[in-house]
Parts: structure tokens; C-alpha cells; sequence
């Protein structure tokens, strides 16, 4: 019998759970599967919690991570992995866009040796002015880091266990799990994925997600490739910087000692130029250095509170635990 957990971050979505919890149940009874359902709340404001306790009792399937406060989709993730049992690991939004019929078809892929399956809602029920820019976001993804999926940030992915023995999450990096795995070798792809509109709620997401979302991907682009050689890329900025503008700031110099009083206005430009550039880019690496840091510190430690769990004898608590 295979045996499938379900990770589900829940952030105040208690109007959807019941029936997601049903069409789960519904999809693992047809298919015979071993099966655990873990919900993890997110610091929800509504009745998310009693709800997922009311379904609990009703099935000794479901287990229950609940926070201290909101850390983060990644922070959830990370609580639900921490805790899952099965050899395969699905993950699901709490908000019944993702549809659970689809559980099969991820399953299937996964026997072909696929390590890592993500969704594509290729067909999307959301406003344009979110579709394009999430397409543009995509495909700077795919061409930066080369795992070439269409959805990156789609919700609905499965995964083998073994790969987050090598993968842990902190911030906002849960959308790019693939991209992580990927690199350390193990095998993507993707199938579509309905994407079924909103029957409850809002979403949760707005502009700001784009743009973490692109210094996320710099992020994820620096840890993947100079994690381990750092300098590699720093060196190599510092040197072509220097090559390019160096010849020319000196050749600007030498023309305003010479009389040519139209040089000076170039050098005031230049210099300009360049001091608004080191700036930018010592922030650049600053920023680099502590998300490296941040990287190898939260592998061993976990950055989220727990408040209470449902059916887990033992859940890894944050060293920052709040009272």
C-alpha cells in the first residue's frame, strides 16, 4: 500500500477545510491508500483551528501542527515535513483551488522516477494583472536557474521524503523547492493542474509577493551556484567593474587636467554613477553574506513557535519560542 502524506498550510481558510478534508478522504478510499493528512496552522485569526480539531476527532488520519503566531507558508512547509511519515509528500493549499482528484496522476508521475512533480494551473481563474506578471516571474525562474517548470509558484507539488533531508526551507523559499532539489541532483517535472476558482475567502496575496519573490530567486540563484564559493562571484563583479570604468574614470581625469573643461561634467557623472553603483551593490552582497548565513543557521534550527499539536508526539519547537 503506498503510503502519502498530505502537508496543508491553513491561514484562516475554515470555511474551506470540511470539504477539502471530505474530497481527500473520498480520492485515498478509491485509490487505496495509506494515508495521513497534516494541517498546519499558520497563526489563523478565525476558527481554522477548531475546525481542524473537529476533524480530527472524526479521523485518526488527521494530524495537526498549530502556531504561536504567522510565520510564513515556507515556516508551515517546513512543520508539516518535519512531521510527515510517507514516501511520498504531497503539498495542497487550504483554499480548494487545488483539486484533490489530481492526487493520482502526481502519484503516477512519481513512479516514472521523478523525485519532484510541481502543478501547473495552466489554465488560470485569476485577473490579469495577476497572471502576467506570476508568467514573467516564471519564466525569469526557469531561465535563471535553469529547472525549467511554467509554474513555480503553484501550490499543488509532490515530492520523495528523502529529498528534505537535503532541503530545509526558512523566509519565503517554499515556492522554490524544485530549483533546491534540482540542484542537489534529484529529478523535477510537472503535470497541469485544474485550477478551480475560489468559492470561499480572498486571496492572501498582493503586489509585494513579486517583488520578494524576485529577491527570493536571487537569492536561490546565489545559494545554489556559490553557496560554497562565494568569492567566485564576488571577485568576478569586483574585477569586471573594475576592467569597464577604471580605463574610463582615468581617461576622463587625465582630459579635465588637460583643459577639456567638457570632460568635468562626464567625471561629476561618473564618479556619480559609480559611488550610486558600489552602494547598491555592496547591499547586494551584504545582503547575500546574511542570507548564506541565515541558510546554514536554519538547516539545523527551526524559526517557527508552536502552540499545540493534534496526534505528534514530538514537533521540533523554535529556539525563539514566545510566550
Amino acid at each position: 500500500m503506498m503510503q502519502l502524506s498530505i502537508v496543508i498550510p491553513v491561514f484562516n481558510e475554515a470555511e474551506s477545510l470540511r470539504q477539502l478534508h471530505s474530497e481527500i478522504a473520498d480520492v485515498a478510499a478509491e485509490n487505496h491508500y495509506g494515508l495521513e493528512i497534516i494541517f498546519i496552522d499558520d497563526g489563523s485569526g478565525d476558527d481554522s483551528w477548531r475546525v481542524i480539531t473537529q476533524i480530527a476527532e472524526s479521523d485518526e488520519r488527521v494530524k495537526a501542527v498549530r502556531f504561536r503566531r504567522n510565520f510564513g507558508k515556507a515556516a508551515a512547509l517546513q512543520a508539516g515535513f518535519n512531521a510527515a511519515s510517507g514516501e511520498f509528500i504531497l503539498t495542497m493549499d487550504a483554499d480548494l483551488q487545488d483539486n484533490p482528484r489530481e492526487i493520482p496522476d502526481f502519484l503516477r508521475l512519481m513512479e516514472t522516477g521523478l523525485d519532484v512533480v510541481s502543478g501547473w494551473k495552466k489554465e488560470r481563474h485569476d485577473p490579469i494583472h495577476k497572471v502576467f506578471p506570476s508568467r514573467c516571474f516564471n519564466a525569469m525562474v526557469s531561465w535563471l536557474t535553469g529547472v525549467k517548470l511554467h509554474d513555480h509558484n503553484c501550490g499543488m507539488k509532490c515530492y520523495r521524503r528523502e529529498i528534505f533531508e537535503s532541503v530545509k526551507l526558512y523566509g519565503e523559499m517554499h515556492r522554490f523547492i524544485p530549483v533546491l532539489a534540482a540542484a542537489k541532483g534529484f529529478k523535477t517535472g510537472e503535470k497541469t493542474v485544474e485550477h478551480r476558482a475560489r468559492q470561499f475567502g480572498h486571496s492572501k496575496y498582493g503586489f509585494s509577493r513579486f517583488v520578494k519573490g524576485f529577491l527570493d530567486l536571487l537569492t536561490v540563484w546565489f545559494l545554489t551556484r556559490y553557496s560554497q564559493r562565494p568569492l567566485h562571484l564576488f571577485g568576478t563583479a569586483g574585477l569586471i567593474w573594475t576592467i569597464l570604468f577604471v580605463p574610463v574614470i582615468t581617461s576622463s581625469n587625465l582630459c579635465a587636467s588637460a583643459g577639456h573643461l567638457g570632460w568635468s561634467e562626464f567625471f561629476s557623472y561618473i564618479m556619480t554613477f559609480t559611488l550610486c553603483f558600489m552602494i547598491t551593490l555592496i547591499c547586494v552582497f551584504f545582503g547575500l553574506s546574511a542570507e548564506l548565513s541565515v541558510y546554514h543557521r536554519n538547516r539545523d534550527d527551526a524559526y517557527y513557535a508552536v502552540r499545540e499539536t493534534l496526534r505528534l508526539d514530538k514537533q521540533r519547537q523554535a529556539v525563539n519560542n514566545e510566550q
